[in-house]
């Protein structure tokens, strides 16, 4: 009987990806239905994103891609080749941690950590997209950037789950990111 992982290591059913994770270039062949999730974390060793769900609905493993937020268990491997992938590893050091990395420290932002680095992730791309003046489903008009209030973090954060529940320590923390000192006078 012939070996049924055959097909999946023949070159007709890989492709050679090369792909720069938190400024480290790699280049690897994997098998072409690999996610970008698996990569990383099976084929180079990268554990700050989280396998959670596996169907793109818990944020676990949320990266910056190409500078944007992006679940990666539903981004094939292939279709990211050349591709700039900053997980919250990469955002920055034990010394000196990315200014939402250090809120969420001195907010209380997690609880178990498991989905924290996807939480962190999703917040410096979701702060990006409020500066850069994407509306999101609360914003009051479109042709203004939305205003920081609790409801536009919540529901831009709303793909990004928190099994412990620290829901309100992660809005505070990203509030006080964005400018607000007391996280209390972000309008509801």
């Amino acid at each position: 009987m012939s070996d049924p992982q055959a097909r999946t290591r023949t070159p007709e059913f890989t492709t050679e990806v090369t792909v720069h994770v938190d400024g480290t270039k790699h280049a690897v062949r994997v098998d072409n239905r690999v996610t970008v999730l698996d990569l990383l974390r099976d084929h180079l060793g990268v554990t700050a994103p989280k396998k959670g769900c596996d169907h793109g609905q818990c944020g676990a493993c949320t990266v910056l891609l190409d500078g944007r937020r992006a679940t990666t268990c539903l981004a094939l491997a292939v279709s990211h080749d050349g591709a700039d992938v900053v997980t919250a590893a990469g955002l920055g050091t034990v010394d000196a941690l990315h200014p939402v990395a250090q809120a969420f420290v001195d907010h209380d932002g997690f609880q178990c950590g498991y989905c924290t680095p996807g939480h962190i992730c999703s917040a410096v791309g979701m702060l990006d997209e409020l500066e850069s003046g994407a509306p999101s489903h609360v914003s009051a008009d479109l042709d203004q950037t939305a205003e920081l209030t609790a409801a536009e973090i919540r529901e831009r954060m709303s793909g990004n789950l928190c099994r412990c529940a620290a829901y309100p320590n992660i809005v505070a923390a990203i509030a006080s990111v964005a400018g607000r000192s007391d996280p209390r006078k972000v309008t509801p």
